[in-house]
């Protein structure tokens, strides 16, 4: 039994889906291509002790990125945040992410890569991105349309795959037969595959 509506059409792809893979593409063609320039301006012994001396600062940068997280999380499970007179947020909190996203950067071989994670140690760059990102998210959620959880399963439940509708009706264990009620959002039954 069809219920006459077409079925659902795909979505198209964003242009950041398609443009990703061939941005990932070009940057580890320029990163070898670079290595290969500085190896043969110097030697081959100087690229290796460049990459090797990024994975070090790199790691170095991550496992102490990743402490002073862990410290700050435990400082504010102490302080049990939301209590009169404790404040919102330990000081020095903000920039973890970031710090180990340069860590990592370092980690990776390449020049470039390099480069960034470098520019990801310096605080004001931090801060500049911080505030662009704090931004961009808060722009984000303004324009995201209200919604609870169950909406993001109805939408689940409505993008099958082999789109066909399953018509029927509830019969409950005494013997009446459910009467559909307007979609509220109150007492819906759970999904099941």
């Amino acid at each position: 039994m069809t219920t006459g509506t077409p079925p659902p059409t795909r979505p198209r792809r964003s242009r950041a889906r398609t443009l990703l893979p061939l941005g990932i593409a070009a940057w580890l063609v320029l990163e070898v291509w670079l290595l290969t320039v500085v190896a043969g301006a110097t030697n081959g012994f100087t690229v290796l002790l460049i990459l090797v001396a990024g994975a070090v600062l790199g790691a170095a940068v991550i496992k102490r990125a990743g402490r002073r997280a862990f410290r700050n999380l435990t400082e504010t499970l102490q302080q049990m945040p939301g209590q009169p007179g404790a404040p919102e947020a330990p000081s020095g909190t903000k920039g973890n992410g970031f710090l180990m996203l340069g860590g990592l950067l370092l980690m990776i071989p390449g020049m470039i890569s390099d480069v960034a994670g470098l520019l990801l140690l310096l605080p004001p760059v931090r801060t500049v991105l911080g505030r662009f990102a704090e931004r961009s998210l808060d722009r984000r959620m303004r324009a995201a349309t209200p919604g609870g959880f169950s909406d993001a399963f109805q939408q689940a439940r409505i993008h099958r795959p082999d789109g066909k509708v399953v018509q029927g009706e509830v019969v409950r264990e005494d013997g009446r037969t459910a009467h559909p009620r307007p979609d509220d959002g109150t007492d819906r039954p759970p999904l099941t595959p």
